[in-house]
């Protein structure tokens, strides 16, 4: 499709890579410029925290998913989430850097809520179950309109078959396209 830009998380850079280089050694082979070098579009947060501490990823079952209900995420939040193992009783102070729900605060959370829970932590001013309840707000927050889209979407299955069907079609066209000048370069005509 000769993308330019490819959004990836940070994990997936090597499969880019490799599609670069093969872009590069058959756009030099056949001495053309059919494949572009595709850049890598990484978010400000290209690696995000799981439930567990490692990363979030659906193998390891430790994620959030958009089909997951508000009770779900709150579920898994409160019950599932690891928070800073130095602090085991609501009074020990702790270090935010060592809590999986301080990471996604910095993605969830203000720049004032995210100072207050790293100080609540520091001074065992919050404790962990209070830290998780204002990540749960902003993360039902942040989802609120994924799920409102989302169940328009699903609540009218013609309508995302046609979505589908549209797409395949300008794909289609697109890589049709394209395998021609491939073909071309490659005298397979």
């Amino acid at each position: 499709y000769k993308a330019k830009h490819v959004p990836v998380g940070i994990d997936q850079m090597p499969h880019l890579e490799l599609c670069r280089e093969i872009a590069r050694r058959f756009n030099h082979l056949y001495q053309t410029e059919i494949f572009p070098d595709p850049e890598g579009l990484l978010t400000q947060f290209p690696k995000v925290t799981g439930l567990d501490g490692r990363k979030m990823s659906k193998s390891y079952d430790n994620a959030i998913y958009l089909s997951d209900t508000p009770a779900e995420v709150e579920h898994k939040i409160l019950r599932g989430m690891k928070t800073d193992p130095a602090r085991m009783r609501r009074t020990d102070k702790g270090d935010p850097e060592n809590s999986p729900v301080y990471q996604l605060h910095k993605i969830y959370s203000t720049p004032e809520e995210l100072a207050e829970v790293a100080e609540g932590c520091r001074t065992a001013g919050i404790g962990c179950i209070d830290c998780k309840k204002i990540l749960i707000r902003n993360i039902l927050a942040a989802l609120d309109p994924i799920w409102q889209k989302r169940n328009a979407l699903i609540s009218n299955p013609d309508r995302l078959y046609e979505i589908a069907q549209h797409g395949s079609e300008k794909a289609a066209k697109v890589a049709e396209a394209t395998m021609v000048e491939v073909r071309h370069a490659m005298g397979l005509r």
